[in-house]
This record gives structure tokens, sequence and C-alpha cells, in this order.
């Protein structure tokens, strides 16, 4: 979808019920880096025991597609474009050349080379250029093309199944994040990566990434996207509604639309961490900003490079800048009324899922017990 898919502007709602009518509160401009978020620190990390919907029985995966899909050049063209995405690395490495110079790196997924070539750029005795898919190829190309080959080695296969030429390497870095940030599942490769290749004192670059959540008023495209199937040109394909409203859609929200504060679920730590912190229950408290409906929880990730001479970093957020990855919407089956002050509490529990590991598994369950509104569900959803 593009960035320029604009989504309707919230209304500003005031239930009657109030003695005395106020405008409704909106929230400020500042990006989600500059808010202060609620932090829950009693986050389970161990592997939920969680039966999730498989929906339909289909072959195909996004495990099966995952490389292919990265050998056209299309994907790395959007990516590359992604302003906010490719000047941060370049940032980061050209203003933080301290830490590349005269040092081994190793780029896990690198695509075209372009975090190879900015680490060569900036001093690096040597990177390690590791693509699985057909890229791999014109990444060879274009280094050679800009002059970089005694310096950039690409070596073409899965991280797991490449041997490189050294022992250990000083850095490691990657763009590994997917949409919700662990979608198409390519952080346990950069922890393989950590694990074998990484010397002791060495950098993972980026070293901090964490997942939010926030609620939002969306009934025009809930009803556009979901309540289309219960009547086409007089048909019922409410068999395709559960469907739709079990695969989170990744799409640009509107600030306006967000309706309740934003809440950190989760923070990872990329040079410490386990393959199985990925899988997690965290618990949320959303807490209605103004007087609204609510349609839909969404997620967005923030990006952290902890080791520069000073905080470097990205967010996803609604509040920020428009990247790539957009935001993740997933659609509530109620519709809340929710008043200013209330709480909309619950959990939320990922994994991957245990067919098609690069797919990911969700659970959500919230309640509501408002003025106007309660309401208690359990809701699960698959991204694939």
């Amino acid at each position: 979808m593009s960035f320029n898919n604009t989504r309707h502007q919230a209304t500003k709602i005031r239930f009657n019920d109030e003695e005395e009518e106020e405008e409704s509160s909106n929230l400020d401009d500042s990006i989600v880096a500059t808010e202060k978020p609620i932090a829950i620190d009693d986050v389970s990390m161990q592997d939920p025991d969680v039966s999730f919907v498989d929906g339909c029985d289909d072959d195909k995966t996004s495990a099966d597609y995952y490389f292919d899909s990265y050998s056209h050049f299309g994907i790395h063209e959007e990516m590359l474009k992604d302003v906010v995405r490719t000047k941060t690395y370049q940032n980061v490495i050209y203003q933080n050349k301290f830490l590349f110079k005269d040092k081994v790196v190793l780029d896990v997924g690198a695509g075209t080379g372009i975090l190879s070539l900015f680490c060569a750029k900036a001093g690096a005795a040597h990177v390690y250029a590791v693509e699985c898919s057909h890229m791999a190829n014109m990444a060879k190309e274009i280094v050679e093309s800009n002059g970089y080959s005694n310096v950039i080695t690409v070596l073409k296969g899965k991280i797991e199944e490449t041997e490189l030429p050294v022992a250990k390497v000083d850095i490691i870095i990657s763009e590994w994040m997917g949409y919700f940030l662990l979608f198409e599942n390519m952080l346990n490769s950069v922890l393989y990566t950590r694990d074998k290749w990484l010397v002791n004192d060495g950098i993972v670059l980026p070293d901090k990434t964490s997942l939010y959540l926030t609620a939002i008023e969306d009934a025009e495209y809930k009803e556009d996207k979901i309540e289309f199937w219960n009547n086409v040109y007089g048909f019922d394909m409410t068999c395709i509604k559960k469907q739709a409203m079990g695969e989170p859609l990744v799409d640009t929200v509107d600030q306006n639309q967000i309706v309740t504060n934003c809440q950190k679920l989760k923070t990872m730590d990329i040079s410490k961490m386990v393959s199985g912190d990925a899988s997690f229950t965290a618990p949320f408290n959303l807490v209605a900003e103004r007087d609204d409906y609510i349609h839909a929880l969404v997620a967005y990730f923030d990006v952290s490079f902890t080791k520069c001479h000073k905080l470097m970093g990205f967010s996803t957020g609604p509040r920020s800048r428009a990247t790539h990855w957009k935001q993740t919407v997933l659609y509530l089956e109620d519709v809340l009324t929710i008043c200013q002050g209330e709480a909309l509490s619950g959990s939320m529990t990922v994994a991957p899922n245990k067919k098609n590991p690069r797919d990911i598994d969700i659970m959500i369950k919230y309640s509501l017990n408002g003025r106007r509104c309660v309401a208690s569900r359990t809701q699960h959803y698959k991204m694939r």
C-alpha cells in the first residue's frame, strides 16, 4: 500500500451524559520517542501455551516465498526510498566512524549492499555482506561498480549455512525488522549470527527495539474492509469477513484517530536476548484521552542504536514520519464506546506460527467496564 493511502480524519465525540460539554483533547504532534509511554515490567517471556486458529489450510507460506520475494528489485527500491530507515542507518554509520574504523563488519541480509557500502565508506577494514536471495548477484556488481571490491565480500546463501573466512567479526549490522517488528522472523538469524561470529565485546546494530500498542477510532475503514463482506451485491459472504478480521492490516494510521495513550509492550535487547524472548505475553492498560469509539488496536515499534556517540534511532508510530513498515491494525469484533479516563485492559500474546515460523500468531484478550460499554473478548490473529 502506498504511503499516500490517506485514511479519514477522526471525528470528535462527546457523549451527552456529561454534565458539562468540553472539547475533546487532541494528542500532540510530538513523535512517540519523546513521549513517556507506560512500561509494564511483568512480561512473560515463556513460550505461551496458546492454541491459535490456523484459518485456511493453505500450503503456500511466507517461508516458501520469503527469499524469492527479495530477489526482485521493487522491494529493495521501496526500502531504499524509505528515508527514515535508510538515512538513520547512514547517519548512525557516518556520524560514528570511530565504531567502524578498521573493524570487521558482518551485514546480515545485505540486499543491495547499501549498509555494507556505508560501512566501507566509514573506514571498516572489511565487510562481509551475506544475502540469500538472487539480489546477492546484483550486490556484487554494485560493490564492483563503486570500487569497493577490496573491502566488501558478498556471500550468497543463508547465514546459518555460510562459512566466513574469518573466525570472528567486530560488528553485526542488519535491517531485520518486519511488519509488527517480528513478522518474517529474521531476528533469529541475527541472534544466531551474534552467537556464532561476534567477538565478546562486539556490537550489534541496532541493539534495542520496542513494541507499542494503542487504540483507534476507525469506523469508516472498518466498514470498508470488514463489514463489506456482510452484503456483497445482495449475497452473504461473512465467511470471508471472519478471515479478514483475523488478518492484521498493515496501513498508515492518522494520528488523529488515536483514542488512548500509547503503551510499551515489550523491549528487546538484541545484544543479550535469546530467540525464545520473541515469544511473550504482555499486559496492557490503555486509558482513553477523550470520549470516542474504539474499533481497533494498533501496534508499532521503535528502533534504537545505543552504542553511538549519542542515542540514535527511529519510530514507526502514527505520530512519526511514515515508513514502509507503516503500522499494524488489529480490528476488534466489538465496537467499544469509551469515555475519557476509562481503560481498555487486557493482554497480548505473540509467538511464531508453529507450522510456518516466519508467520506470527497473535492473541488479544481485552475487557472494558465503562459507563456506556461493558465488553470482554479473546481474539486470534495471524500475520502471513
